[in-house]
């Protein structure tokens, strides 16, 4: 057998020019060797596999190089590079914390760096997983780290910089290493295919890159897999195959199907996905995923965030065109709303297959929403009360969404409502404004004049009237209550007097009650009067600690937890609930 080298040891950066992302560190530190601040201890810290260890070895060979180059790179060619190289180097000692982590070693670490080296100028510790150090550990490497012989370079490396002690931190100029570019480690890829004389396609190689994650060894791992199953010649159907990913194509399908609304050939889609054994949750976050790259190729300002070859670009910029920014952004949400209750799913497929086909169809439900926006109407209701009797009338007047209204403007409790689909029950309002309209149909009054009187039995008629219509039960019974105290101090003021200032607070902030009590006694200058009433305690029964305003009741206290909690309004609502008089 052929004494094989995998790619990760063969491909091994030698200089800081050779590493790959990591210009921010590189620089850093040539520029520290060219003007002599070198600190006694580094520390490394970043993902798995972007080169912090080799960055030690690299910066461990140019400490000690013999003839450095004008750009601070080792000249590989001295004795202090070649005993580096053949790992002969006395200079340079590498400990694994993982195995080598209890006080012992670092004791035996600190043994050694007593003495000066044998040769080259200076004694360099690697420490790599330093992180995997005990604290008794850390506490011995301490009083080293922080004054250290000057011959003596500490280079530490981990991937969990939160686990270190902060005296170790503070005792070290710290490097972060960044996650690998997708497009840095293609063209790094690609450099290794010349160099074997491999041919591979520029898709196949955005696919191992991407699926390393960031991490330059695990896509060199992942290279040397795809080498092993295609050969001289990687293509794209290879890897997807051999890494059991999904055909970007399959995406562009789906998305097509969904913008044409043909629902049958997105469920064979997804039939023939589930088939060649795809998970259903994969599926559902890589069509997200791949919508999330539609809406990117939407503005040309974001094109760059797009991690795509050119090839695939370009079928991404074409389908951007085809969709709307309303279709993309429903669909990520429908998409994002699947991924959440997926595991809530007893069938899964069929959990995914409602929500495809909410997809396909949101072209559809949006032009839907739009047709009822702009034929939607309005109802401004106008109560009327009649001089013969004291039950009121209500006229209705219907508008278009277009026009302008005279209808006043609705409270805040209307105005927080959600509009209710067509084929809703009809509610209270509507069903009294409907019977209104017969009433006037068939018996039509005549109209009050502003310089008509109000009369008290019209104002109470015209009150419990507007109470029938909220749809609050809390505050419908507060209305009902109040009916009896309302009094008339004359064409102008109502007197309203009520047992609390929740009551008080409820009244005045109903705007709409006033405004139809306005209009429907023609007093366009009548304004609340309100007055909070609270019964006297008994004297006999109050004691000197006793504070002199009175709680609210145990009704009063349900009434404003209610009024306050939406819950227990819908609650009441749906089970026709209301509270018992006093």
């Amino acid at each position: 057998m052929s004494d094989f080298v995998v790619s990760a040891r063969k491909y091994r950066p030698l200089r800081f020019n050779d590493v790959v992302g990591q210009a921010h560190v590189t620089n850093t530190l040539k520029n520290a060797f060219r003007s002599g601040h070198l600190a006694h201890a580094f520390l490394f810290t970043g993902p798995r596999g972007v080169g912090k260890t080799t960055c030690a070895r690299i910066m461990a060979k140019v400490l000690n190089c013999e003839q450095p180059t004008a750009d601070w790179e080792a000249c590989d060619t001295c004795n202090s590079c070649k005993a580096f190289r053949e790992n002969a180097s006395f200079n340079v000692h590498e400990l694994d914390a993982a195995s080598n982590n209890s006080v012992e070693h670092i004791r035996a670490l600190i043994e050694q760096v007593r003495f000066q080296p044998q040769q080259g100028k200076y004694k360099i510790y690697i420490i790599d997983e330093v992180h995997m150090l005990t604290t008794a550990a850390f506490n011995a490497f301490l009083k080293t780290l922080e004054e250290p012989p000057s011959y003596a370079k500490f280079i530490l490396a981990t991937t969990e910089r939160h686990k270190i002690l902060p005296t170790i931190l503070s005792r070290c100029q710290i490097f972060d290493f960044n996650r690998i570019q997708v497009s840095d480690m293609q063209l790094h890829l690609a450099h290794i295919c010349a160099e074997e004389k491999i041919t591979a396609d520029a898709d196949a190689l955005h696919i191992i890159a991407q699926k390393a994650d960031g991490a330059l060894r695990d896509a060199l791992s992942i290279f040397d897999r795809i080498v092993s199953y295609s050969g001289d010649k990687i293509s794209y159907d290879d890897v997807i195959l051999n890494l059991n990913i999904l055909d970007y194509d399959y995406f562009f399908k789906m998305i097509d199907a969904m913008l044409a609304e043909d629902m049958a050939q997105v469920l064979l889609l997804f039939d023939d996905i589930q088939r060649k054994g795809f998970d259903s949750e994969a599926f559902i976050n890589g069509l997200t995923a791949h919508i999330r790259d539609i809406l990117v190729c939407k503005d040309p300002l974001t094109w760059s965030l797009l991690e795509a070859g050119d090839a695939l670009r370009a079928r991404y910029q074409q389908q951007a065109q085809n969709a709307s920014l309303s279709f993309l952004l429903t669909a990520m949400n429908v998409g994002n709303e699947c991924d959440i209750r997926m595991g809530m799913a007893r069938d899964k497929k069929l959990h995914v297959q409602m929500h495809l086909i909410k997809m396909t169809f949101i072209g559809r439900s949006l032009q839907l929403a739009t047709e009822k926006k702009n034929d939607n109407t309005e109802l401004s209701t106008t109560i009327i009360p009649k001089k013969q009797a004291e039950t009121p009338k209500i006229t209705v007047q219907a508008a278009t969404a277009t026009a302008v209204s005279d209808a006043p403007p609705p409270s805040y409790r209307d105005r927080n409502k959600v509009s209710e689909p067509t084929n809703a029950p009809v509610s209270m309002l509507e069903k009294l404004a409907i019977a209104a309209k017969k009433n006037i149909e068939e018996n039509s009054a005549p109209v009050l004049q502003n310089d008509t009187p109000i009369e008290l039995s019209d104002l109470k008629a015209t009150w419990l009237a507007y109470a029938e219509t909220v749809e609050s039960p809390t505050f419908k019974v507060v209305l009902k209550e109040l009916a009896p105290t309302i009094l008339l101090q004359d064409n102008t003021n109502i007197l309203i007097t009520v047992g609390s200032t929740l009551a008080k607070t409820q009244v005045s902030g109903d705007l709409l009650l006033l405004d139809n009590l306005r209009t429907a006694l023609h007093a366009p200058q009548l304004q609340f009067v309100i007055e909070v009433e609270r019964k006297e305690p008994d004297p006999l029964l109050q004691t000197a600690a006793a504070p002199t305003n009175l709680a609210l009741s145990n009704r009063e206290k349900l009434l404003k937890i209610a009024d306050e909690n939406p819950l227990v309004q819908a609650f009441c609502k749906q089970f026709d609930l209301r509270f018992a008089q006093k």
